[in-house]
């Protein structure tokens, strides 16, 4: 089930969370959002390379709590009084990075289903204010299967599936989700 005060994500640059530290690369921000229950959380925002071979030039951005060894935790759920501020600071902090590093490409995974749908409405919502600044890319992955029904597989014998990037289809529905999101400089 998604939580529809997500759907709702207003995404404006000119609404952020300044940050409470940075890094001189912007390969990590830190900030500050106000929760429901009157606290103060710190995001921990982290871009890094995305691991698969066939996604080259590609850093995952990701966010969340920090944790004890220096990453985050993606499986906490928060209240964020101004969710559209958190969103806003978290792709705002990508959009400064792509502008340093043109060349690449950033994604974003929702952990789970919940998260995913998230990403997912919040691409279609706010197609065109992102337009301005982002051209989306939905990924979805394949398997090759073979003629004689055998699959292409790696050296060590495990099923190779591969990315399969498009411009991202605003038409698809939250049924239908992309495995991964991403998004380049316009």
């Amino acid at each position: 089930m998604y939580n529809k005060e997500y759907a709702m994500v207003t995404i404006n640059f000119e609404e952020t969370f300044d940050p409470v530290s940075i890094e001189n690369d912007f390969s990590q921000m830190i900030f500050n959002s106000p929760q429901v229950d009157g606290t103060i959380r710190q995001i921990l925002v982290k871009i890094d390379p995305h691991p698969d071979l066939y996604l080259p030039n590609v850093f995952n951005l990701g966010f969340g709590p920090p944790d004890e060894t220096g990453n985050f935790h993606d499986d906490i759920r928060l209240k964020h009084t101004e969710n559209g501020k958190v969103f806003s600071t978290v792709l705002f902090h990508g959009l400064t990075f792509l502008q340093v590093n043109p060349d690449l490409t950033l994604g974003i995974d929702g952990s789970d289903d919940v998260r995913a749908t998230m990403y997912h409405l919040m691409f279609k919502s706010n197609r065109e204010y992102l337009s301005d600044f982002f051209v989306g890319i939905g990924v979805d992955w394949y398997v090759r299967v073979y003629r004689d029904w055998s699959y292409e597989v790696d050296n060590t014998g495990n099923i190779l599936s591969k990315p399969k990037p498009e411009l991202f289809n605003y038409e698809r529905t939250r049924h239908d989700l992309y495995r991964y999101y991403m998004f380049q400089l316009k």
